[in-house]
C-alpha cells in the first residue's frame, strides 16, 4: 500500500503519534525532570518575530546551505538520534540513504543502528558520525579510526551527556535509558574533558564537531583547541533541566565565535519559519532531531523526505515574504522579540495539530 501523501508537517506528526505506542512516543517527546528546557526552546523561538523588507525581486529564491563544505539543499542536518531504529528498523542507515535522497547532511549516533560501517556504506552523501565515549583512550582511536576509514565528512563528540539524566516520562515506565541500554561503560562520558578534544585533534585529521556547547567561555575552549564546528544544544530539554532555550543562546554563541568556525543549532526547530530565524541569528546549519524521528515513525525514507520537502516549501515562502532570495541576505536585522503566542511544549509548533481527533 503506497504511503500516504502527506501535505503538512503536523499531519506527520499526528501519523507518527498513531504508529508509536505509548512508551516510544513519551521517549520521543519528552524532557528531563520538569521539561522546562524543551519548553524554554519553543519559546525562545516563538519569542522571535520577522521583520519582512519588501519590494525586493525574490522572483528566484535559493535556500540552500552549506556545512563542512558539503552542499545542502537547506541548511538543515538530521541530528543523532539514539535508539533511531525503533521508529524505523533501518535506523541510521535509512536516515543516511534519506539524507542523500533530499540533499542535506545526516548525523549517525554511536547508539543506534547499524554499526559505523554500514550507516556509512547506506549512501555517498557526506555524513557525520556522533561518540557516547564507552572506553578509555584506545577504545575511542579505535572508533575513530573506523569513522576516518569509512569516509565521514566529520566527527562529532556529545559533551552535554556527563551523567545520564532523570527522564521521568521513562523513569515511571521502567524503560531503560539508551546509553545504559548500550554496551560499554558510561562512566568513561564522565571523565570526558578537554584534553581528550585536544589528543583527537592532534591525533586525526577529521573535522571536530562539539555537540552540546552553551556558553562563550566554552565556545573559545573549543576554539582555541581547533575545532570546527560548534554545535549549540541543550539535548533537545532531554539532559539539563532549567536550561534556556537554545535560540537564546545561539547570538552569543555567534559573537564568541566570530566567524572562526562553523555553527550548528537544535533544540525545537521544526518549521521553516523557525529555520530562517536560526539563520538569520547566525547559524550555518540546523539540526532536525525529534522532526526526523516523527517522520521515520511515520513511514520510513519516503516520509522523511516529504518532510523536508514540506520544510522547504515553508523556508521558501519564508525567504521570499521576508525579502530574500539568499540566506547570505539575511541577519539579524530580521529578527526581533515579541510575545508568544502559544503555550510552549513539545507540539506547539503545530497549532492545528489534533492528536485525538480530525486532521486539517
Amino acid at each position: 500500500m503506497a504511503e500516504p501523501a502527506f501535505r503538512t508537517i503536523h499531519q506527520i506528526v499526528r501519523a507518527a503519534k498513531l504508529r508509536l505506542d505509548r512508551t516510544y512516543w513519551d521517549y520521543l517527546v519528552g524532557g528531563t525532570e520538569t521539561e522546562t528546557t524543551l519548553r524554554r526552546n519553543r519559546l525562545a523561538i516563538d519569542s522571535t518575530a520577522l521583520v519582512p523588507s519588501v519590494l525586493n525581486d525574490v522572483s528566484n529564491v535559493d535556500p540552500s546551505g552549506s556545512l563542512l563544505g558539503a552542499p545542502l539543499t537547506i541548511p538543515c542536518l538530521l541530528a543523532p538520534i539514539g535508539s533511531l531504529q525503533v521508529f524505523e528498523a533501518g535506523g541510521g542507515a535509512t536516515a543516511a540513504r534519506a539524507a542523500a535522497e533530499y540533499g542535506v547532511m545526516s548525523i549517525a549516533s554511536s547508539v543506534c543502528t547499524p554499526d559505523v560501517e554500514e550507516i556509512a556504506a547506506a549512501s555517498d552523501a557526506p555524513k557525520i558520525y556522533q561518540l557516547y565515549v564507552r572506553g578509555d583512550e584506545k577504545w575511542v582511536d579505535d572508533i575513530i579510526e573506523r569513522v576516518v576509514a569509512s569516509g565521514y565528512k566529520g566527527f562529532c563528540l556529545t559533551v552535554d551527556t556527563a551523567v545520564v539524566s532523570r527522564r521521568e516520562r521513562d523513569i515511571a515506565k521502567a524503560v531503560i535509558p539508551t546509553s545504559q541500554a548500550t554496551p560499554g561503560d558510561f562512566s568513561y562520558q564522565a571523565k570526558l574533558n578537554w584534553s581528550d578534544v585536544e589528543r583527537i585533534k592532534s591525533k586525526f585529521d577529521i573535522p571536530v564537531i562539539l555537540k552540546g556547547i552553551n556558553t562563550p567561555a566554552d565556545t573559545a575552549r573549543a576554539l582555541d583547541l581547533g575545532v570546527e564546528v560548534i554545535y549549540v544544544s541543550n539535548h533537545g530539554g532531554r539532559q539539563l533541566d532549567q536550561g534556556r532555550g537554545a535560540l537564546d543562546v545561539l547570538p552569543e554563541i555567534v559573537q564568541a565565535v566570530d566567524g572562526r568556525a562553523e555553527i550548528v543549532v537544535d533544540g525545537g526547530f521544526y518549521r521553516g519559519t523557525d529555520i530562517v530565524k536560526a539563520m538569520a541569528l547566525g547559524a550555518n546549519a540546523v539540526g532536525l532531531g525529534r522532526l526526523e524521528a516523527w517522520a521515520m515513525a511515520a513511514g520510513g525514507q519516503p516520509v522523511l523526505v516529504q518532510c523536508l520537502r514540506i520544510l522547504e516549501s515553508e523556508i521558501r515562502s519564508a525567504m521570499a515574504l521576508c525579502g530574500v532570495r539568499s540566506f547570505a541576505e539575511i541577519d539579524s536585522r530580521f529578527v526581533t522579540h515579541a510575545s508568544p503566542v502559544y503555550e510552549p511544549s513539545v507540539t506547539s509548533a503545530f497549532p492545528l495539530l489534533d492528536l485525538d481527533g480530525d486532521v486539517y
